[in-house]
């Protein structure tokens, strides 16, 4: 049961205009959106920045924004914000079926990780996740292999989906219609990660 209520229409009309601001043409708002219109300055601010975090202008490539977003939800724990973007936004990604079980359950070193830029991309999660920094090691593996605009999309965007996982998850957002849940994702073996799996969506 959600702890702070979404809202639901009919909106007062600065609601309604904050969440036509906040929601792509042609869709409903989704539940996380109609909770943070509780606090409307808050999610008039916000959407400046949620709106660079998915769009063009950040340097990382969808999918592998995708791969960022989808494994921080995932060690958040957040399986509202998780089922979101994989109903979504992973089929556009090119995400797998093995590669969406490895981001929830696996690891960077499963076999269907075959790019370096992404397994990195996975142990940066890992390490922000965990530790709250990069160590060096890996920051020297990182700065080998991105830009520093991208290094620092890649540090906020990690960070801006703990602030989403952690506001979702305490607040008891509810699911969307039709998003999937972490039990929908098999843990997969090691014979299900092979990297010439093409397995369909979970």
């Amino acid at each position: 049961m959600p702890r702070i209520t979404p809202l639901e229409p009919p909106h007062p009309a600065d609601v309604e205009e904050r969440l036509a601001r906040m929601t792509p043409a042609g869709t409903a708002p989704i539940a996380l959106f109609r909770t943070l219109v509780r606090n409307l300055p808050m999610a008039g601010a916000m959407s400046g920045w949620g709106r660079y975090e998915l769009g063009r202008d950040l340097t990382l490539s969808l999918r592998e924004r995708e791969i960022v977003i989808d494994r921080t939800c995932a060690r958040c724990g957040c399986e509202y914000e998780w089922g979101v973007h994989v109903l979504v936004f992973a089929d556009r990604a090119g995400l797998t079926a093995p590669q969406i079980s490895s981001l929830t359950h696996g690891g960077p070193d499963d076999g269907c990780w075959t790019d370096e830029r992404e397994r990195l991309l996975i142990r940066a999660v890992d390490a922000l996740h965990d530790t709250s920094d990069v160590d060096d090691a890996l920051w020297a593996r990182l700065a080998a292999a991105f830009t520093e605009p991208e290094l620092l999309d890649l540090l906020m965007l990690c960070g801006w989906y703990h602030a989403i996982s952690f506001t979702a998850t305490a607040a008891r957002v509810p699911p969307e219609p039709g998003a999937p849940r972490f039990a929908d994702v098999r843990r997969a073996g090691p014979a299900d990660r092979r990297a010439d799996d093409r397995g369909g969506p979970p």
